[in-house]
């Protein structure tokens, strides 16, 4: 990313890692901090120059381009302080190359700042990587959702990935640990998604005909019940692959809720009480972690199938899960209970 100085005239030349976008999109990066209103404004007013002559938002920017940006009279807003700029970070790589780094991101971090929060996955990249031209996401993970989250290092493959995207690439499959029970194994869920505001201010989706088309597979893997689950007032949880054919907010979290079978620690979405009691047996987060990714690379076309093992957290919890499958005594299912809660 091209350093700008406000109190000046730039003059920048387009990339080949630029070309491509909408030259309002293109300052909105690169001026950061400075209003979308007062960009289009400059634009509208001739101030910005591209190749010397007068533009528009929509001109699509080219390798070798001139662009001329005047200098930017606006009111600073107060200078964020050294505590709440984003901290270098980088997370665990599973893919990387000269076109796109894939990580496997952990549970509690945002993908980007916004909404309230100062900085997420992508600042904390971009710090870690100062000598980075370009890192930009290709997609999103909840927040409160683990795994498999790509980011393109060049323009051209985030422009390939979107479109595979649009086409049903890459095939994105997802672990999630459901409250209740699916009636079936295999389950193809066609329900529309309507995204609105909640009370709160906060983000939220349902189904429904005014939404977007959404369809998630779900497959059951492993069905759990019996004396741990009865201790703390719970009869069934069910294991379950989900594979998106669609890719909407909160698409899986949203298709299981109408199920009757929500996401285990969903707080958005899922059951409370029962929330609540799996907090007692060590479920201390969301279980749904995005666990495999098959594409085709962006530039090479090569075939590609990343995977990211569950976390440990979730890996300890289904093994304790499965081990109480194994038809434990009422004494040993008191005895884990209590070495769980201690």
């Amino acid at each position: 990313m091209p350093t700008i100085s406000k109190d000046l005239v730039n003059h920048l030349n387009i990339t080949e890692a630029d070309a491509g976008q909408r030259l309002d999109n293109y300052l909105i990066k690169v001026l950061k901090g400075v209003p979308k209103s007062h960009i289009q404004r400059i634009i509208r007013a001739g101030e910005v120059r591209l190749n010397k002559k007068r533009c528009k938002g929509t001109d699509r920017l080219a390798e070798g381009d001139v662009l001329r940006i005047p200098p930017i009279r606006i009111a600073e807003k107060q200078r964020p302080s050294e505590s709440s700029a984003a901290p270098a970070r980088e997370f665990e790589i599973v893919y990387e190359d000269d076109a796109m780094l894939v990580i496997n991101k952990p549970a509690g971090v945002a993908v980007h700042g916004g909404s309230g929060i100062s900085f997420g996955v992508i600042e904390q990249i971009r710090r870690a990587r100062p000598e980075a031209r370009y890192l930009e996401l290709v997609h999103r993970l909840d927040k409160d959702t683990s795994g498999l989250l790509m980011i393109a290092k060049k323009r051209s493959a985030l422009v390939k990935l979107h479109e595979a995207i649009r086409n049903d690439h890459p095939k994105k499959i997802y672990l999630a640990l459901g409250v209740g029970k699916f009636a079936q194994d295999k389950v193809h869920v066609k329900l529309p998604l309507y995204k609105y505001t909640g009370a709160q201010g906060e983000k939220m989706v349902r189904v429904s005909e005014e939404g977007q088309s959404a369809h998630t597979i779900f497959r059951v893997l492993q069905r759990f019940s019996g004396p741990l689950l009865h201790q703390i007032g719970l009869s069934d949880l069910t294991y379950i692959e989900a594979t998106l054919k669609t890719g909407r907010t909160h698409q899986i979290r949203v298709h299981m809720q109408s199920q009757a079978c929500p996401i285990a620690g969903d707080e958005r979405y899922g059951d409370y009480q029962a929330n609540k009691r799996l907090q007692k047996i060590g479920l201390k987060r969301m279980f749904l972690h995005a666990a495999e990714l098959h594409l085709s690379h962006p530039l090479t076309d090569e075939p590609l199938k990343l995977v990211a093992p569950l976390p440990q957290e979730l890996a300890q919890m289904m093994a304790m899960l499965e081990n109480s499958q194994s038809k434990p005594t009422e004494l040993q299912t008191d005895s884990l209970l209590k070495k769980i809660i201690h």
